[in-house]
Formats: C-alpha cells, sequence, structure tokens
C-alpha cells in the first residue's frame, strides 16, 4: 500500500477494491471493474459508472455486486441508496454495497435494510476506538534459532615467580597491570596474554592444557592505582582451547499499526486495516 496516510477518494475507492479483493478470494469473488472505467450500460440505454464491480459463481450463474465508495463528510441518506438501488435494477445487478467514512443517516440505513443492500463505514482509526481496537496489534511471532559454537583460549593460571599467582576473576582486570623492565620501558601485562592466546590458537588442540614461560630478569610488575610493585624474573601462562556453546533463541513480537475500521453494519462485521495493507477480522468485536 502507498506509504502516504492522507486518505482522499481516490486512494478510499482503490482501499476498497483492495479490501474485497482481499476478502473475497477465498470464495471466488474477483474484481470485475474498478473506477471511472467501469461503466455498464443498463436495460434502458443508459451508462452507469461503478465504483467497483465484483463478480462472483455458483458454477451455473454469474453474480454482480456493485459497491458505491462515499468519501464523504456527510453521513450517506436514503437517496443515495435509492440510486443504487435503481441503477442495480436496470444494469441487472445482483447486490449492493455502500461504503461510507461518515456513516449512514437512519433512513438511510433503513432503506438499505429494505433493499438488502450491504452499508459499511470505513473509517480512520481515532482515539476513540481505543478501548475496543488498540492502535497497535501483533499479527506475528518472529523466531530465529541461532547456532553458534565458539572456539577460543582460556587462561587458566598466571604464575609470577616463586609460587605467586595473579588472582583474577575477569581478563579484563589483566588490562591494569603493567611491567617495568630493567631498562624502565614500561610494557602492558596483556601484551604478553595476547601473544599466549595467539600460541594457543596456532596449536590448534582442543581441551589440551598449555603453558609458556616468558623470562623478564629484573622486572617490576604494577598494578594502575597502586603505588606498590613485585619484582619478578618470569611469568608463566597456562591456558587451553575451548569450544563453548552460545546458541540462542530470539523471538520477536511482529506489530503493525491500525489505520481504518471497516464496520458491516448489517453483517456485523468488524475489520482493521493496517498502514502496511493487513487486513484482520476482529472476532471479538
Amino acid at each position: 500500500m502507498s506509504g502516504n496516510k492522507d486518505l482522499d477518494w481516490k486512494i478510499y475507492e482503490s482501499i476498497t477494491k483492495y479490501i474485497y479483493e482481499t476478502l473475497g478470494r477465498q470464495s471466488g469473488v474477483t474484481i470485475k471493474g474498478y473506477g471511472k472505467n467501469c461503466v455498464l450500460v443498463g436495460k434502458s440505454g443508459v451508462s452507469h459508472q461503478i465504483d467497483v464491480l465484483t463478480s462472483h459463481s455458483d458454477g451455473i450463474h454469474n453474480f454482480e455486486t456493485a459497491i458505491e465508495c462515499k468519501f464523504w463528510k456527510q453521513k450517506v441518506d436514503k437517496d443515495v441508496v435509492m440510486k443504487l438501488a435503481a441503477i442495480m435494477e436496470d444494469a441487472d445487478i445482483s447486490k449492493g454495497i455502500i461504503v461510507s467514512r461518515s456513516g449512514f443517516t437512519k433512513d438511510g440505513q433503513d432503506y438499505a435494510k429494505f433493499k438488502n443492500i450491504g452499508i459499511v463505514i470505513l473509517r480512520e482509526w481515532d482515539e476513540k476506538d481505543q478501548d475496543e481496537t488498540p492502535k497497535e496489534f501483533e499479527f506475528g511471532i518472529l523466531q530465529i534459532n541461532m547456532n553458534i559454537l565458539v572456539t577460543g583460549p582460556k587462561i587458566l593460571q598466571i604464575a609470577i615467580g616463586n609460587n605467586r599467582f595473579l588472582d583474577v576473576q575477569d581478563e579484563f582486570d589483566l588490562f591494569n597491570y603493567y611491567l617495568e623492565q630493567k631498562d624502565k620501558n614500561r610494557v602492558a601485562f596483556y601484551d604478553y596474554v595476547t601473544d599466549f592466546r595467539l600460541d594457543i590458537a596456532k596449536q590448534n588442540k582442543m581441551q589440551v592444557e598449555i603453558t609458556k614461560t616468558y623470562k623478564l630478569s629484573g622486572s617490576r610488575l604494577y598494578r594502575r592505582g597502586i603505588s606498590e610493585s613485585v619484582e619478578l624474573d618470569e611469568i608463566t601462562i597456562t591456558g587451553k582451547l575451548t569450544q563453548r556453546d552460545e546458541s540462542k533463541k530470539l523471538e520477536y513480537s511482529l506489530v503493525d499499526k491500525v489505520w481504518l475500521i471497516m464496520k458491516s453494519i448489517f453483517d456485523e462485521r468488524t475489520f482493521t486495516f493496517s498502514e502496511n495493507g493487513l487486513l484482520i477480522e476482529n472476532k471479538n468485536l
């Protein structure tokens, strides 16, 4: 449907055609004509323009329905109903429907019922409809199953000599450490961790513990924010290549916004028409 949600009479007719084409698809109803080019010549010889003309067959006979669209600010009265009834009789059309934006007068409803002409209100959703027809509705659930296996090194232990170990709960904590070497150069401690992780990945031995020692004679280990340091000559890192399952199931509600409400007066059926062209019958109304 058009991204422009501002109705005019042309869009209104087009939507009416779309709705009846959609509703009639399962029961074999087809659109026979539509718009200014849909013209029938009656028994009187007079031509009649029909907004939407549908056709339906019972296997033996074909039946036509004339649908009149009234994109008016005022209610449709009996004169409009009488005109359609006359056209139906002259053009030998079986059934008639009047679709109105603003509803029908009492005499219009009474005469339509007398002539067995369907009357339908098709109008924009309004705030006053909120209680019975919320502005948004859920029309489906989207489920996504993501199968994810993540392979990567896992640090098991970091020894810094003399039976001392770094107690690191989270590997990101290692970014807070740095080494000051004999020549006073500073090296990020995580540089050694990165080198070790790359070494494990290259060996590609799943779940096999690997140990690597880095000689750092005369170095001192510092932690940012703390003035004290630890003297060390080496660090020994132990780890292994692991694989963890991070598969997940994602579920999203598919939501659309109501644009129009359609009420068939005599049939007592109500539909909502969304901004994206979804037509859903409201069974609870």
